[in-house]
């Protein structure tokens, strides 16, 4: 009898082909809105993903997440290198400077000043090392999942034909020569980074903290964070209980404030409404297109199910048919949607954007789908349930 569910259902190939798209459609928007909204969440905490080298973060007691972020006095340091179990400890500085490049363009960069003896930076393109920041006034910059941003007039001002504007005039990508004016101080590009894409995105620029301080306005709490790293015998955790019992600073191992750092911009972006609407959208649209489309085929093969509960065909195995019909267009659909989900992640990941596909993500989409099948299923199989062996007879 399934076998014959499935017959007719393949047999009314508009609605059967209706339904298919309709779950595709609804478990590709599920599981890209998911995986898109995770690859935000995964660049809201780049920051401590290229800082491999800390076990522990030291921060304000007040501080939630990597940002926004308010600074420590100079002398949390030594403080915190005092405490029994810390192997070493390095700052780390974060602000915000507006940069203006010959020709009069600007942009504004998230300045992150680093240890200037470790020279803690991403890798360097063009085979570069993070030496180059040892040089006078040199600083390296990255896109910082940006676009378009790291950009110079390519021809000297005044000299591009038929331009009469700045506006106009050709660009090319900043590279390592070009000269800067970050806060009236010139500065000297040395090295493009690959750093990790930032959630929000921004261009930074990456120099020695003694760099960073004299680029900067001049504030009295010049550290934003203390990246400590533990002796091999101390675990992370019971060093930072460690820390913030000596210290009164809050400290966190790097997957703790991981964590943190989701858990803010989970309660306070903008981003999380926008994605639950979309994912609310999408769920809408499934059992709408499931719903009417699986309630219509039912009630046009009605006489059908008639004939067959004539013929002795019990309640459980009508129903049964029905459950099948939609199990059946559930997983057509579910495997259509991941792989074109799959391709558009491909696609999203070469273009640039935020994208990383969990394993959970499909596992929760299939969740809802199925949730919506059954649903849709129940409401179809009321006027079989209520329809009687006699209605083959007289035509009703």
């Amino acid at each position: 009898m399934l076998y014959i569910a499935v017959r007719m259902l393949m047999g009314d190939r508009a609605k059967y082909i209706g339904l298919v798209l309709g779950i595709s459609f609804t478990s590709f928007l599920l599981t890209f809105a998911s995986s898109y909204f995770a690859g935000f969440m995964t660049r809201s905490f780049a920051l401590i993903a290229e800082n491999a080298y800390a076990d522990i973060w030291v921060m304000d007691p007040a501080v939630r997440s990597v940002e926004p972020a308010t600074n420590l006095p100079e002398s949390a340091l030594d403080r915190v290198r005092s405490v029994q179990g810390v192997a070493g400890a390095l700052p780390l500085m974060m602000g915000s400077a507006e940069a203006r490049a010959p020709g009069g363009r600007f942009q504004t960069f998230q300045v992150i000043g680093v240890d200037g003896a470790s020279l803690v930076v991403p890798g360097l393109k063009d085979g570069l090392t993070a030496s180059v920041l040892r040089n006078p006034n040199a600083i390296v910059i990255a896109a910082g999942g940006t676009s378009d941003k790291l950009t110079t007039l390519a021809l000297a001002p005044g000299i591009w034909p038929g331009a009469p504007s700045s506006d106009d005039a050709p660009l090319r990508e900043l590279a390592p020569g070009d000269e800067l004016l970050l806060n009236d101080h010139t500065v000297r590009v040395a090295g493009v980074a690959d750093a990790l894409p930032r959630f929000p995105p921004r261009p930074l620029v990456y120099v020695p903290i003694e760099r960073a301080w004299s680029l900067l306005p001049p504030e009295r709490r010049r550290l934003t964070f203390v990246l400590v790293r533990a002796v091999p015998s101390v675990k992370p955790a019971e060093l930072a209980e460690r820390i913030e019992a000596r210290t009164g600073l809050r400290a966190r191992t790097g997957s703790a404030f991981r964590e943190d750092t989701v858990r803010w911009f989970l309660a306070n972006s903008e981003d999380v409404g926008d994605i639950a609407s979309m994912l609310i959208l999408a769920m809408s649209v499934g059992f709408g297109v499931t719903g009417i489309m699986l309630y219509m085929f039912t009630i046009e093969n009605l006489p059908q199910y008639a004939v067959l509960s004539a013929m002795g065909t019990g309640r459980r195995t009508l129903l049964a048919m029905i459950f099948t019909q939609a199990g059946v267009v559930a997983l057509l659909g579910l495997g259509l949607g991941f792989g074109l989900c799959a391709v558009a992640g491909q696609f999203a990941e070469v273009g640039g954007y935020p994208f990383r596909l969990m394993w959970c993500t499909p596992v929760a989409g299939a969740t809802l789908v199925i949730a919506i099948c059954i649903v849709a299923a129940g409401l179809s199989a009321r006027p079989v349930l209520k329809l009687q062996p006699m209605a083959v007879f007289n035509g009703k």
